[in-house]
């Protein structure tokens, strides 16, 4: 019997809320015809973008109209807050004019699934920094809690986008654990 371990991506970015055929406004129109997504900005996927970019943004604010009290640990938190804040415009801009269909070349479900692992993991790191660094100024304090807002929000993105299970394979003496990425089509 043979088993691997397999990602499967449960949501399809560009997937229509409408269902399939189905359009926003134009009764004969597809929903592949034209390069905007109208169908995009009203996905779960989407509303949770926003989210992580509007909490990531008004982390960057608190802490940047703060007095810090360590300049190396707000430095890195306005670092990555700024990366994470631009990955995910980018990420929602690809797949709001839909221009994954151009860019063929690029694995455009595993990108994002690498950004948020590693954005998510530097994140929380920064916002742990910066909270242990805060010595109780409220701007700095609520800039490390909207920080593990974004956090969360984006364990959440990658919790409700892909389904990851792992099993091992028996062959003889040796378990092998196998890893497989499976994604469902848009």
């Amino acid at each position: 019997m043979s088993r691997g371990a397999g990602l499967v991506r449960t949501s399809s970015s560009s997937g229509s809320a409408l269902g399939p055929g189905a359009s926003a406004g134009q009764p004969g129109a597809g929903p592949s015809e034209g390069l905007l997504d109208p169908v995009y900005p009203r996905t779960h996927a989407a509303l949770l973008k926003v989210a992580q970019m509007v909490t990531l943004l008004i982390a960057l604010i608190c802490v940047r109209s703060s007095v810090w009290t360590s300049y190396s640990a707000y430095s890195y938190f306005e670092v990555v807050t700024i990366c994470n804040l631009i990955m995910i415009l980018v990420f929602y801009l690809v797949h709001l004019f839909r221009l994954y269909r151009m860019l063929t070349c690029i694995s455009w479900p595993l990108s994002e699934l690498l950004h948020y692992l590693i954005g998510t993991l530097l994140l929380l790191i920064a916002s742990i920094v910066a909270a242990s660094k805060s010595y109780s100024q409220s701007g700095l304090v609520a800039g490390a809690i909207f920080g593990f807002m974004a956090t969360f929000l984006c364990l959440a993105s990658v919790w409700l986008s892909y389904k990851i299970s792992c099993v091992t394979q028996s062959t003889g003496q040796w378990a092998v654990l196998k890893c497989a990425m499976c994604m469902q089509g848009p």
